[in-house]
């Protein structure tokens, strides 16, 4: 007599039971097809947003300001500035001379121009620049007492806390008085500091010859103090022609051990949106991406509520969490850097979004032999790896403080312990100058480099490729024996593909067998080919031969009922496939015991 099904006792749903049957092969197939079309929608916004002109624009404006050397003096430009009278010569001139332009190049008058500068013609000077500085107080460090007598003033490194905020000079203007910050302005980072918003501000006129003047106003009154730290040239522009706004900030730092450091920001972003048809394309596309994001926000609930904490055990999980956190007057200075500031970083997070995107077609990868393996392979020795890096850092930290410690005050790469870290990086890329460290240290140079190569490259490298090497070549000699994963989607896409075909009347059912017995024969083949006796082939094939029974009997759509009966030959061979399940484990065990004695004699 029939016994009832274990797997159906109590009418429970089969589509509750059964984990990998078509059914789900369906739903992930769907799932596949669905992202893809998310996925296309992201990378539309995302490259509708990137401009190639962007990169042109930045670069006539660089070129202009930052390589435009000062009138007699062919090698001073932004770029080389070094001292105060430098700082006032660019001021004067390459600046001064790219921000107005008000004729053609035969001198005939722009028409209508409302008495707003056109850079190279093209580019719209928007409202007025804006120069401000930040100072430091005196006596915000201490001179030792034995050295008083040669100077009492010390003005230390910029800090909030050190920040001056007093009025000076002629107290009679804004750039003399000091203007509190703005409490939503980001703060800068420099090269020697991070500087806040406000300070010592005045902006530029309309006209030339009046901001000469001013500077020269400034010049004579000492507007760059002992305690200046840091001056910030800010400034907007518009081309009409390819709707941007090019956001520019040239900054020059003043550190406390003298002399000034350049540094300069080019920002080229679209703010006018939904100007062109293209841009209504963009429009429809937002509209689609935010259906779709809604629906996969109710797809991650709806996970999240069913499998409750082992939700977060997959890290395909946390990956899609992470992708749905990233994804919201003329005389007057028009301070565009903020937008500018918050647009970029917007355009920041989508960079990362669409980078996760495109890790997460992993996720689909099983519908491939071999990039099937390549995840089982990844997924096998993420221990071995972990550990291994574990090692690296150690070493690569040491040798990173090393070089700092050694060659920090003469190497631009050692100068702090960060550009050490990534210096050691650039020595296995081969990006290294190897003639900076001798110079500084004729015994300690060399020495450094040669132990760095010999653990790292030798040593530690080979040892990583080893770990990946030998657990590939387990995964492959499983896979040729049919050990491989039992849901795979490129069988499902095969399976459609071939009903189409049959349906069409393109291709007889005898040669789906006769493909399947030419499939089996060839891994047979391939599995003596590695070395396993004809026991463990038939073994295998016999399992095989037991799960497909099983599977079709008990993961077929087609059963309608709740129930579905054993017969006591499928119970005899549910038992035998325990047997050789348990046989397996047995075989596994042994592979870990000589993995494991191998270790130990490596060991020892």
């Amino acid at each position: 007599m029939p016994v009832a099904s274990r797997w159906h006792r109590g009418g429970t749903p089969k589509h509750n039971l059964h984990f990998r049957n078509e059914v789900e092969s369906r739903t992930t197939l769907q799932e596949l097809l669905l992202y893809f079309i998310f996925l296309t929608i992201l990378c539309i916004l995302t490259f509708g947003m990137v401009n190639p002109h962007m990169y042109y624009l930045n670069k006539v404006m660089s070129s202009l300001f930052l390589d435009t050397s000062v009138p007699g003096d062919e090698r001073t430009n932004f770029k080389s500035i070094c001292s105060i009278p430098d700082f006032w010569k660019f001021m004067e001139g390459p600046l001064l001379e790219g921000l107005y332009w008000d004729s053609w190049y035969n001198n005939s008058q722009w028409y209508n121009s409302k008495n707003s500068s056109r850079i190279y013609s093209e580019n719209i000077l928007l409202g007025v620049p804006r120069v401000r500085q930040l100072k430091v107080r005196n006596n915000t460090c201490k001179v030792y007492s034995s050295l008083q007598f040669l100077t009492r003033e010390c003005y230390a490194k910029y800090t909030s806390e050190n920040e001056d905020i007093s009025d000076f000079g002629l107290k009679d203007d804004t750039e003399w008085k000091y203007s509190a910050p703005s409490i939503n302005s980001p703060w800068h980072w420099g090269f020697v500091g991070v500087y806040r918003n406000g300070g010592y501000i005045f902006t530029l006129s309309k006209s030339k010859s009046e901001t000469k003047n001013k500077f020269i106003n400034l010049q004579l009154n000492n507007w760059i103090t002992r305690g200046t730290r840091v001056i910030f040239i800010d400034f907007t522009l518009y081309n009409a022609n390819v709707n941007l706004f090019c956001i520019i900030r040239l900054v020059a730092e003043f550190p406390a051990t003298g002399g000034i450091l350049t540094s300069w920001q080019f920002y080229s972003v679209k703010f006018l949106i939904y100007v062109s048809y293209y841009d209504y394309f963009i429009a429809f596309c937002e509209i689609t991406f935010l259906i779709l994001f809604t629906v996969f926000i109710i797809q991650e609930g709806k996970k999240m509520k069913e499998f409750k904490f082992a939700y977060f055990k997959s890290i395909w999980n946390w990956l899609e969490l992470l992708l749905l956190v990233l994804l919201k007057r003329t005389e007057q200075y028009s301070d565009f850097y903020l937008l500018a500031h918050w647009r970029i970083f917007y355009n920041n997070i989508l960079a990362i979004t669409i980078f996760f995107a495109w890790i997460k077609i992993f996720k689909f990868i099983s519908f491939n032999n071999t990039m099937s393996q390549l995840s089982s392979t990844l997924s096998c020795c993420i221990k071995d790896i972990v550990g291994f890096a574990i090692m690296f850092f150690i070493i690569l930290f040491a040798y990173a403080q090393l070089g700092f410690l050694i060659f920090g005050s003469q190497v631009d790469d050692f100068s702090t312990f960060q550009n050490s870290i990534f210096a050691q990086f650039r020595i296995i890329l081969g990006d290294f100058n190897f003639a900076a460290i001798q110079q500084d240290n004729r015994i300690l140079g060399p020495i450094y480099f040669i132990t760095f190569i010999f653990f790292i490259f030798f040593v530690l490298l080979n040892m990583f490729l080893a770990i990946i090497n030998y657990t590939y070549s387990e995964v492959q000699d499983d896979y040729s024996i049919g050990r491989r994963p039992s849901f795979k989607l490129g069988e499902m896409i095969k399976k459609s593909y071939n009903n189409v075909l049959k349906k069409l009347k393109l291709k007889k059912p005898q040669e789906d067998e006769d493909n399947k017995s030419k499939k089996n024969k060839d891994l047979a083949e391939q599995a003596r080919r590695k070395g396993f006796d004809e026991n463990e082939i038939q073994s295998a094939e016999q399992m095989k031969k037991w799960k497909e029974r099983l599977e079709k009997k008990y993961y077929s759509t087609e059963i309608q009922d709740d129930y579905q009966p054993v017969t006591q030959q499928e119970f005899r061979d549910l038992f035998l496939y325990a047997v050789e399940l348990e046989k397996e484990l047995h075989y596994i065990s042994l592979k870990l015991n000589r993995v494991m004695r191998k270790v130990s004699a490596l060991s020892y």
